[in-house]
């Protein structure tokens, strides 16, 4: 696993947040030809897939076409307990170094979500012959409370599918080490429109402002001086 090198051919785990939408201009600068793949699972905030849609649809009205599949495991929502998913289960308020924030970890998610994207990426890669990469956008701030966002498990998930499989795909994780000041910085000198991204772990029409991924994504803007451009309640 290399931070610093990509594939031509990507496979992208798009959530509609800020940072697998900045990693997607990331990849399409590098002039990658980017595969977006996204779970439904019964996740609260699911304005994240519509917003994402949007922004695909953007980059379709200015010739850029960014193949996408959703696939459906919400049943997950009814067999893991978290509150981004259990009914009647309130979401948390507040930063997300604060322990109640671990209500949020959704159990085991990301092996799932990645041990299935690096099937469709190997998919791509036996089909066309070449090399893949599978694209995460995980970061540092991710590291406090959700152990599947550790570096380490990154590396094993990797050494995991390296095992399992065959070495024609390997994970980039470039945001691994970064914060989600460093995320939007580097989307803004990109030109990236945060106005379709959503972050906010309630699903409601406008964000909450109080969670713990609407206050991350408020200090970034804050500390690059920029307003967000979402709506708050």
């Amino acid at each position: 696993m290399e931070a610093g090198k990509v594939k031509t051919k990507a496979v992208l785990s798009l959530s509609g947040g800020m940072d697998s939408t900045g990693l997607l201009v990331h990849l399409l600068e590098k002039g990658c030809e980017v595969h977006g793949i996204s779970f439904d699972y019964g996740q609260k905030h699911k304005l994240e897939l519509t917003r994402l849609t949007a922004n695909l649809e953007y980059l379709e009205s200015k010739g850029i076409h960014v193949p996408h599949k959703v696939v459906d495991v919400s049943v997950l929502g009814d067999l893991f307990r978290s509150a981004l998913t259990t009914k009647g289960w309130d979401v948390p308020e507040g930063h997300y170094e604060q322990d109640n924030m671990k209500q949020t970890v959704v159990p085991n998610r990301n092996a799932i979500f990645s041990s299935i994207a690096y099937g469709y990426a190997l998919s791509i890669a036996n089909e066309n012959q070449a090399e893949v990469s599978l694209c995460l956008g995980v970061h540092s701030g991710d590291h406090a409370i959700y152990p599947d966002c550790r570096p380490e498990f990154v590396q094993k998930m990797d050494d995991v599918c390296r095992i399992a499989n065959y070495d024609a795909v390997e994970i980039f994780s470039p945001y691994l080490n970064n914060t989600k000041i460093d995320i939007l910085t580097d989307g803004l000198k990109m030109g990236l429109d945060y106005s379709q991204t959503w972050t906010c772990y309630n699903g409601r029409d406008k964000a909450c402002g109080k969670c713990g991924a609407c206050q991350e994504r408020l200090e970034a803007f804050a500390l690059n001086n920029v307003t967000d451009p979402i709506e708050y309640e």
